[in-house]
């Protein structure tokens, strides 16, 4: 922007600095004699110029959703001539906010208002709406064509209308319709080919949800962006800006769900007064087809209705229920449903009661259907008081209620049986529970993953877990089939995601943090999606079309998960982080109030070698896993490296594939893993001057603290290891910064999340 101000300065000491006259009286005496006005014009383009070459300032508010004029005149002018005009009845408030966004896109990008007409006249026409409401548009899609779309789907077609050629946007739904402007707004803003489209797009998933973990008082469980965006005080009377911009993000990427509050839930949530503020989200979410859920505490009807009991087979908390369920429904007619934690880290339960989790989720889920609302009952659950292995104990639990879930109940599972660690093999229940819609449970936020400060790309994460061979039903059957209903009698498939939304100016806190919000709503729609397609669209769409740009950053991002893992959690390790915070390593933990929050009860390591042993020798946790994975896992040397330790009490001088000893292959894997940061670092640098300076200074010293961090991951985990291997460090590995008794006395207070 600097050129603005140049262009005052010229002009002061072109006019000659005159005393008795004022500049631009001097300037004007000068262009109106010939011999000076084409010097005149020559300033100005030169400050054109100039102007035209800065890279505007961003803060990242405006998340991929940017629609800023195309650069290229080629391309502009082409796809200007491929919408001038648009014809969109607008019939409802979701139609209303489509057609606005499809306005405010088209004239950002191809820098003109596109006009809005009633019918398709003339060539270049966007026919936009649903099916059952347009003649030209019904006859255009077939019968079979709108069966297969849903109630979701939509269409993109370049066809032509009374011989007129037009870009045909339909759904069956206004919702539909929604999602296809925002696909065609993508398809121009990454400056892909127009003339001959024919897209065809439907959900695979039906529940498409982010789990939001914030609280009354805004704080946010294990958020890293600030504070919730629900300012609760305020609603429902002020509606902030943030909201709409929120679900407009949602929409763009088809996620049609949130869960408001957290799953440690306060009961405050179901009074009368939090309901209005509830209803005034809803209100705001709802022409962007989303609906609004509540995490909700078991024991409410204690605790707000004066019940001396929540046993759910009890009539007075049947009772109570339903009468909570008329007032919510009275208030948001399209309310979700219900999201349960329930006995598991201290949360009450069906279970204080004598009964089961099918028990606790049926009594709801009978209250919610005349409503058409769902439970989604979390299988995240475990007991110190167990003997067995954390990681076999919510299968214990939910396997054998499997068929016993009403239909309108989703359980729901986390992608990993300990906890959204860098890296776990897919949770056994995906393929144990034929007879249970089962629902995927993403960690959106990087809770075991660097927090607020290391750039880890998710989509690797949520393409392995998703495309990961269960045998449910027969060989290549992935969990994506499961969560899609294939492998069983699902009545309802859906995924959440634990968001890392906040009140930060750009909604994540860290620039690439926005990326896994963008992944998993895009692999929530489509399971089967590429995470190097995904990363592609969303650098695009948020930083630059330029291949200089996108090609290294791409690849950056693609191997920034693998980094993470490297550097933290080599060959299946988990859970060895710090205490309560969960930030820095500390495999040294032992004191806690239970045993299986301890780094120690993971790793297991001592003078003879490292991990858990979940073979048949040890836990057996391998035994619920179907044949013939359960024989895979099961012997060390089939189980793949990258779950060894996961699954294996390894010595330390066992040859692994590479012919390295287990602990030459650890220290290689933690010093690669920081050699990858260093490369992360080198790649920015090397693109700095495509992007804006902004948000490429705030990337750089964010992958900065991260090498710091990787360094100190490092070094912490393989001096602590080495007290049980008392081996060498390889020569690859440089000498340690401190020493182990410095690393093990860091103290953090007030860390973010906590």
């Amino acid at each position: 922007m600097q050129s603005v101000a140049i262009f005052p300065v010229i002009i002061y000491f072109w006019s000659g600095k005159r005393k008795s006259m004022d500049v631009f009286s001097v300037l004007w005496c000068r262009v109106t004699k010939r011999k000076y006005f084409l010097v005149f014009l020559a300033i100005l383009a030169f400050t054109a110029h100039l102007y035209s070459f800065q890279v505007k300032a961003e803060n990242g508010y405006r998340l991929w959703l940017r629609y800023d004029l195309i650069e290229n005149p080629v391309l502009r002018n082409k796809y200007a001539s491929a919408v001038r005009y648009i014809v969109f009845p607008q019939t409802t408030e979701t139609c209303k906010v489509a057609f606005s966004e499809l306005e405010q896109g088209l004239s950002g990008l191809l820098g003109f208002t596109v006009p809005l007409s009633d019918k398709v006249h003339k060539n270049g026409a966007i026919l936009a709406g649903t099916i059952s409401s347009d003649p030209e548009i019904a006859r255009n899609v077939s019968v079979q064509t709108a069966e297969s779309l849903g109630k979701e789907g939509y269409l993109i077609r370049t066809g032509e209308v009374n011989g007129k050629k037009c870009i045909l946007i339909a759904a069956n739904s206004e919702t539909g319709v929604l999602y296809g402007v925002f696909h065609f707004l993508r398809l121009l803003q990454t400056h892909q080919d127009i003339s001959a489209l024919n897209i065809f797009s439907a959900p695979a998933l039906q529940l498409r949800v982010l789990n939001h973990w914030d609280n009354p008082d805004r704080r946010v469980e294990r958020g890293y962006a600030g504070f919730s965006l629900w300012d609760w005080h305020r609603l429902p009377g002020y509606i902030d800006q943030r909201y709409i911009d929120y679900a407009r993000a949602n929409a763009s990427i088809g996620i049609n769900g949130t869960v408001l509050n957290n799953v440690n839930a306060n009961s405050i949530f179901l009074t009368s007064l939090y309901l209005l503020k509830v209803k005034a989200l809803a209100d705001v979410f709802r022409p962007y087809g989303i609906r609004v859920f509540l995490s909700v505490r078991f024991s409410a009807p204690v605790e707000l209705g004066g019940l001396s009991t929540a046993d759910p087979l009890d009539h007075q908390v049947k009772e109570w229920w339903k009468q909570k369920a008329d007032e919510i429904y009275r208030l948001i007619p399209d309310f979700g449903g219900f999201l349960v934690k329930a006995n598991s880290e201290g949360q009450p339960g069906p279970q204080d009661y004598g009964r089961t989790h099918a028990d606790g989720a049926n009594m709801l889920a009978d209250v919610l259907a005349p409503y058409g609302g769902v439970v989604m009952w979390r299988a995240f659950v475990y007991d110190n008081r167990s003997a067995n292995d954390r990681a076999k104990q919510a299968y214990i639990e939910f396997k054998p209620l499997d068929g016993t879930f009403r239909k309108n109940v989703l359980v729901q599972v986390k992608n990993g049986p300990i906890d959204f660690q860098p890296r776990e093999p897919f949770h056994p229940l995906f393929g144990a529970m034929p007879n249970t819609s089962l629902m995927m449970e993403f960690q959106i936020t990087q809770e075991y993953l660097g927090q607020g400060t290391h750039l880890v790309y998710l989509g690797p994460l949520f393409e392995e877990v998703l495309s990961s061979e269960t045998y449910a039903c027969g060989k290549g059957s992935s969990v994506a089939d499961i969560l899609e209903g294939k492998c069983g009698n699902q009545s309802l498939t859906g995924i959440a995601g634990v968001a890392n939304t906040g009140t930060d100016i750009n909604w994540c806190g860290h620039p690439f943090a926005q990326a896994n919000w963008y992944a998993y709503g895009r692999f929530a729609w489509n399971p089967r999606i590429t995470a190097e397609a995904v990363a592609e669209e969303w650098l695009r769409m948020t930083f630059s079309n330029r291949d200089e740009f996108v090609e290294p950053v791409k690849k950056m991002m693609i191997t920034s998960r693998e980094a993470v893992v490297d550097y933290m959690t080599p060959l299946g390790l988990h859970h060895i982080m710090g205490y309560s915070h969960h930030y820095g390593p500390a495999p040294w933990i032992k004191d806690a109030p239970r045993y299986d929050w301890t780094s120690v009860y993971y790793h297991r390591a001592d003078s003879i070698g490292l991990g858990f042993d979940r073979s048949p020798n040890g836990s057996n946790a391998v035994s619920q896993y179907l044949s013939p994975l359960r024989e895979e896992f099961a012997d060390p040397d089939r189980c793949p490296e990258k779950f060894l330790l996961w699954f294996h009490h390894v010595p330390w001088n066992k040859k692994l594939a590479s012919g390295r000893t287990l602990w030459e292959e650890l220290c290689l894997h933690y010093c690669r893993g920081v050699d990858s940061v260093q490369q992360m670092l080198n790649t920015w640098d090397s693109v700095g001057k495509y992007i804006d300076h902004e948000r490429f200074t705030s990337v750089k010293m964010l992958l900065d603290i991260q090498f710091r961090e990787a360094v100190w991951w490092r070094d912490a985990c393989l001096l602590y290891f080495q007290t049980f291997s008392q081996q060498p460090l390889p020569s690859f590995c440089p000498p340690p910064e401190h020493s182990l008794e410095y690393y093990e006395n860091l103290r953090f207070f007030y860390v973010p999340g906590n």
